[in-house]
């Protein structure tokens, strides 16, 4: 069996890093955020004519001219089963700047998710966050949901207005969190104090809320990082909730405090 020549190698290679940098969102809030929002870099816009007609205002405002598609031959390289919609955007990641930077602007909690990797799970975090005025969503860039199409729909339009930053090593990034004045709370079930123990005794400092993958939670490091582990209070002898769902419950938990 012949080797490739090396061009060719290279040239493959280039092409799938060049597939990686770019993202395709699909559904009709999803695209329709992306279109209004300015900081997205937006490449290639395929609608029906039934959707182009429902995102007319966003696609004028976009200045962008929609490719004509086929309902029933979508041309957009999505996964089988995505509910387009009859809508999709290609699009670059958001860039959100710096986390130390994000992290002295506003006022409310940062949310770091620990091997999180549901895209589902991150994109209804994202929705949460946004409601309860999060500064930030932070996760490592290994072992955690990137920023995709099936994440996007789930956020609902959060994705363009939220930042989502991937980040280096977790522990790491929380021990600069603490030098900031942060105080990081991982949420545990076992834990003996209650998240709302731990944010009335806060005082004036801004919160990290750390949360695990559901079934591992967090790992040893993440824990030992911590300055305090809490749990979500909970009647009845089951409390268990999937971490979007812990993740809504404790920064409502963060606001009230």
């Amino acid at each position: 069996m012949s080797k490739k020549p090396a061009w060719i190698i290279e040239k493959e290679r280039a092409r799938r890093d060049a597939a990686r940098e770019t993202v395709w969102l699909f559904g009709l809030h999803a695209v329709r955020d992306a279109l209004e929002n300015p900081r997205r870099q937006k490449l290639r816009l395929v609608t029906t004519r039934n959707a182009a007609d429902r995102l007319g205002e966003a696609i004028s405002a976009s200045g962008m001219t929609p490719e004509d598609a086929d309902p029933r031959k979508f041309p957009v390289p999505l996964d089988p089963g995505s509910v387009h919609q009859g809508a999709a955007l290609e699009v670059r990641p958001l860039d959100w700047g710096r986390l130390d930077d994000i992290a002295v602007e506003g006022i409310g909690p940062i949310i770091a998710l620990d091997r999180v990797t549901d895209p589902h799970n991150v994109g209804a975090i994202l929705r949460s966050a946004e409601v309860f005025g999060a500064r930030a969503v932070i996760a490592p860039a290994r072992h955690s949901a990137p920023e995709t199409g099936a994440l996007a729909k789930t956020a609902s339009g959060a994705l363009e207005r939220q930042p989502y930053l991937r980040i280096g090593n977790l522990a790491d990034t929380l021990i600069r969190l603490k030098d900031m004045g942060y105080l990081c709370l991982g949420l545990d079930g076992e834990a003996d104090q209650t998240i709302e123990e731990a944010v009335a005794a806060s005082g004036s400092r801004p919160i990290c809320l750390v949360l695990g993958a559901e079934g591992p939670g967090l790992r040893a490091r993440t824990k030992e990082t911590c300055d305090h582990l809490v749990r979500i209070s909970a009647a009845g002898g089951f409390g268990s909730l999937n971490v979007s769902n812990a993740a809504a419950v404790a920064l409502y938990a963060v606001s009230r405090g």
